[in-house]
């Protein structure tokens, strides 16, 4: 009895930051079912405009466009983001040499530059080779991040090299020790590295809204700054769009969960 006491504090305390951890997509959920005058006024409990909401949402934005533009993005940039940052991590630790150490602390420093340094220049290039208003301007930029090559570089150190050395004395190629061995060990690597960068390049705003000129290519993030644009703001048009803006991550995250948590901690099964 005095083992299930001295639990009491703990569940509280995790009971206490589980409700404010969810009372934001409560609100945001409860929120989408009100006027906008009742969402000002801070109602708690479902309402019944929620259907008047969602036509009043698909009369003033191309929903499906949108969510259509955002998925190609987020999914393409997460395939060639764990693509080339794997085999970036991969090649930084299992082919290791001082070299590479200099080159990733080089990478590392770039981390600390702000976006916004680079934005402009970036613009630019895009602009020379013809790529504004493109999809592939929005993918291009977030496809090798210093995080992710960092992320696989840490989790390849505890690949058993071991395993290496019998695959090339089995006669296997380099690339197909990578592709038949490395990826599925590292399989919650991958995970853990697919969450992050879907989460990033579905959120993403601010590049997008700079390099897609074109309203016709807006993201949800775009769509939802222009719901909020003009001179009066229907807050409950506003939440149900991020409502469904928030939907794809949520469950992106939720199927990866365990192997996100695995690959974070650098698990290898």
């Amino acid at each position: 009895m005095t083992k299930y006491l001295r639990q009491i504090p703990g569940y509280l305390t995790l009971t206490i930051f589980s409700i404010f951890s969810v009372f934001p997509l409560y609100y945001m959920a409860v929120s989408a079912t009100h006027t906008s005058q009742d969402v000002l006024a801070s109602h708690m409990l479902p309402g019944s405009n929620l259907l008047a909401n969602f036509s009043d949402l698909l009369a003033q934005q191309d929903v499906a466009s949108a969510m259509w533009y955002s998925a190609v993005n987020a999914i393409l940039a997460t395939v060639f983001s764990l693509a080339v940052c794997s085999i970036a991590g991969y090649g930084f630790e299992i082919y290791h040499s001082r070299g590479k150490d200099l080159l990733m602390s080089i990478l590392l420093l770039a981390m600390m530059i702000p976006f916004a340094a680079t934005m402009i220049p970036l613009f630019q290039l895009f602009a020379k080779n013809g790529l504004v208003n493109s999809i592939w301007a929005v993918i291009l930029p977030t496809i090798a991040t210093p995080f992710l090559i960092l992320l696989f570089r840490q989790a390849s150190r505890s690949f058993p090299h071991e395993v290496l050395e019998a695959a090339r004395l089995d006669g296997l190629s380099e690339i197909a020790i990578f592709a038949r061995i490395y990826i599925p060990t590292m399989r919650s690597t991958y995970a853990a590295a697919a969450v992050i960068t879907f989460m990033a390049a579905w959120n993403n705003f601010l590049w997008p809204r700079v390099i897609l000129v074109d309203n016709a290519y807006q993201t949800m993030p775009m769509l939802i700054s222009n719901l909020s644009a003009g001179y009066t703001t229907n807050y409950g048009v506003l939440m149900l769009a991020v409502l469904i803006a928030s939907l794809p991550a949520m469950v992106v995250f939720l199927i990866l969960q365990r192997a996100f948590t695995e690959g974070i901690t650098g698990a290898i099964k």
